[in-house]
């Protein structure tokens, strides 16, 4: 679920399926979105949104599932599920 189909569930809902409330995860989108400045990249662009990042490590932390089945379930590579939780992991314990 990408977060534009999540962003629409009740309070309730949004932390039964996350774990955290609607407004703690607009802080943590805050958090990461300031330390991550856009920087000049050479490349595509990433399939994932910031959003979808931190739902990704946030369902990773709710179900301890294999970075292999959360890559399927989100349509990247289980090294790309790998890379996008440990930078978001990364910038939420700096902070």
């Amino acid at each position: 679920m990408t977060y534009e189909q999540v962003k629409s569930l009740k309070s309730e809902d949004f932390k039964r399926l996350c774990g955290v409330r609607p407004d703690t995860f607009n802080e943590m989108v805050k958090v990461v979105r300031s330390h991550s400045q856009p920087k000049q990249k050479t490349g595509r662009r990433g399939k994932l949104s910031l959003e979808d990042q931190l739902l990704m490590t946030l369902e990773y932390w709710r179900e301890y599932r294999t970075y292999f089945h959360i890559g399927q379930s989100w349509g990247v590579n289980e090294s790309t599920a790998y890379r996008i939780i440990r930078k978001i992991e990364d910038t939420l314990t700096y902070f």
